[in-house]
């Protein structure tokens, strides 16, 4: 078991390293879209590529959910055959937001053997994500 000390400092070694590792700007936050936002998660647990749509304005999430919706076939069969959908995600702090993402079960940022496994499923998935984002952004955007 790790202190909360020692656990943040494994959470900042990895991101260091992942980010050293693979030197190169993600989008991110940078779509041009209120609210709609590619995330890295890691954790004890399993580690996870994410498009979040997090508007409050339901008509809003729902028109970017249903655009993206309309490309589902396209995501799933020539980038992330894995990604899992879901329209009313629940955050660990009750925000809903919708969801698509993929994840890598099994691995755990406080075991240093499994990082070398999840920097290359982290950075190979958010390319995908990203080249599809980048392919059908005009169809995306509302």
């Amino acid at each position: 078991m790790f202190s909360k000390a020692e656990a943040k400092q494994l959470r900042q070694d990895f991101w260091i390293s992942f980010g050293k590792s693979f030197p190169r700007k993600w989008i991110l936050h940078r779509t041009n879209i209120k609210d709609f936002s590619f995330k890295f998660s890691f954790d004890v647990k399993y580690a996870m590529v994410s498009l979040d749509i997090e508007n409050q304005d339901l008509e809003k999430r729902i028109e970017l959910w249903e655009n993206l919706m309309s490309l589902r076939t396209i995501l799933t069969s020539e980038y992330l055959p894995k990604a899992q959908f879901d329209d009313s995600y629940i955050l660990s702090n009750g925000k809903e937001i919708s969801r698509i993402w993929v994840s890598l079960p099994n691995v755990s940022i406080h075991n240093k053997n499994t990082w070398q496994e999840t920097m290359s499923f982290l950075r190979d998935s958010m390319n995908k994500l990203e080249m599809f984002y980048k392919e059908y952004e005009d169809v995306i955007k509302p």
